[in-house]
């Protein structure tokens, strides 16, 4: 006897994807696409694809943005959208991570311009309205639809030199995307669906990469698991994952995916015996304990595998636990479960 099907709501989000290798050259064809010609490009100095898009784009690149820094910090996102304010732009262009792509969002809040996103890195930000800056040791986030990119370029191409100690945790925060949609109240069938293939997708390929990192069939699915993750995130949103992790780089400034790549098994093994669905549905790709799967992925590979290596202080952790005690989730998330669960990663000894 099959399960029956819940009742949901579902809203495709107007965002158009452009995916393959060698795809980055038709930037420019994407920016008259949406009649625009002004353009702010947002890139670090040795970003991959640089000269790719300053080439395509011509002198529709009004002006070129370097100064990201992780966590969005406001002073800096204060003055890039003033200098994009300066040069007219009536579009961004964000060609790196997930700081890049922060930082597009935080201007494109002011100014109400579109985003043209090249993800580099397997963050899935790309994919949501989900926005965030850091000021005072606090990140703040909020969800607009002005800020969700109007096109995402994947070109899998800019990714082949991504290190492994980049490539690893930027594939566990994907990862993280999967399962916050999977035991999400606003979660459906066809979003549990996409969530569950991305599971499957970048839990074969990322070994893979890490073994021979020039495998651009390997890095391509990837980017397709990042693809799928950020839609399903998009449409159901963050939850205790992500709150825990926002709170250790706003007190602490830990890197947002290394923290995904610690703080993941932990969290999917609290919620597993609430969410059965979730585990049946990665049991092909995880077997039943997903968390002692996870950690022992991560240990595979050669990921970071506790928050004290990471930096954190274990005195920190309680101011860590009041920031995201009560965040709804499917175990509930009291202060004292938080701190007993940020216990476990700080020292990452829970599946030894």
């Amino acid at each position: 006897m099959t399960a029956p099907v819940r009742s949901f709501d579902h809203e495709f989000a107007p965002t158009r994807i452009v995916f393959g290798p060698g795809r980055l050259a038709e930037v420019g064809e994407e920016l008259a696409r949406l009649d625009t010609s002004r353009a702010m490009v947002i890139m670090s100095g040795h970003a991959p694809g640089g000269d790719t898009v300053t080439a395509a784009l011509g002198d529709r690149a009004a002006l070129t943005w370097h100064e990201i820094a992780q966590h969005v910090p406001v002073d800096i996102a204060e003055r890039a959208t003033a200098a994009a304010r300066d040069a007219g732009v009536d579009v961004i262009v964000s060609l790196g991570g997930g700081s890049a792509t922060g930082l597009a969002k935080a201007v494109a809040l002011e100014l109400e311009v579109p985003i043209v996103a090249v993800p580099t890195t397997y963050a899935g930000s790309e994919l949501t309205p989900v926005y965030g800056t850091t000021g005072g040791q606090r990140k703040r986030t909020g969800s607009d639809e002005r800020v969700r990119p109007r096109v995402v370029l994947y070109d899998p191409e800019l990714t082949v030199g991504l290190p492994a100690a980049v490539t690893g945790p930027s594939t566990f925060n994907a990862m993280a995307h999967c399962f916050a949609a999977l035991w999400a109240p606003a979660g459906n069938p066809l979003i549990a669906a996409l969530a569950a293939d991305a599971v499957r997708i970048l839990t074969t390929s990322l070994p893979v990469v890490m073994r021979n990192p020039a495998d651009l069939d390997a890095r391509a699915g990837l980017q397709y698991g990042a693809f799928l993750a950020g839609t399903a995130l998009g449409a159901t949103g963050t939850g205790l994952q992500h709150r825990i992790s926002h709170a250790l780089g706003g007190r602490l400034g830990l890197v947002h995916a290394d923290t995904h790549s610690v703080v993941l098994p932990y969290v999917v093994a609290l919620n597993a015996p609430a969410v059965p669905d979730m585990v049946s549905r990665v049991r092909p790709y995880l077997g039943d304990d997903p968390g002692r799967a996870l950690w022992e992925l991560a240990a595979r590979i050669g990921l970071p595998h506790d928050l004290a290596t990471l930096g954190a202080t274990d005195e920190a952790l309680d101011g860590v636990a009041a920031d995201v005690a009560d965040t709804p989730n499917p175990v509930p998330a009291s202060r004292d479960t938080i701190r007993a669960l940020l216990d476990r990663a700080y020292r990452g000894c829970e599946w030894r």
